[in-house]
């Protein structure tokens, strides 16, 4: 039963904060256009982006796809970090490190996520 409610805490906290983002991408707020203005990928990427954290989100929150998302959201949010590393910094526009910090919150969730549902994964691998 533990096991169970840790699950959903976990896809819980990284849906929440992957859907929590979305508004800013979709309504082009400043500092999102000012992210990805600065890794050239401005309007696309930050559109492109929003999708995919939306489709992160929504197969998270569903058991059985719970996998899926998060191994989405994992190559989502080691881009997103990378970009901080060595384009954006740690604080982006006087934020204290908030964007950073949430997206490590969102990786490390969505690898337990992983290692606790890696034996869908595996059957996956095993079906003929």
């Amino acid at each position: 039963m533990k096991r169970k409610k840790l699950v959903w805490f976990l896809r819980i906290v990284a849906a929440a904060i992957l859907l929590q983002t979305l508004f800013f991408k979709f309504s082009g707020a400043e500092e999102s256009v000012y992210i990805f203005s600065k890794l050239g990928m401005e309007p696309y990427g930050r559109i492109g982006s929003g999708i995919a954290e939306l489709i992160a989100a929504i197969l998270i929150l569903i058991p059985k796809t719970t996998w899926m998302g998060a191994l989405l959201a994992c190559g989502i949010m080691s881009g997103a970090i990378l970009s901080h590393l060595f384009v954006l910094g740690i604080a982006v526009e006087n934020d204290g490190g908030l964007l950073f910090v949430l997206a490590l919150i969102v990786l490390l969730s969505c690898i337990e996520l992983i290692n606790l549902s890696r034996n869908n994964f595996f059957n996956l691998l095993k079906a003929k």
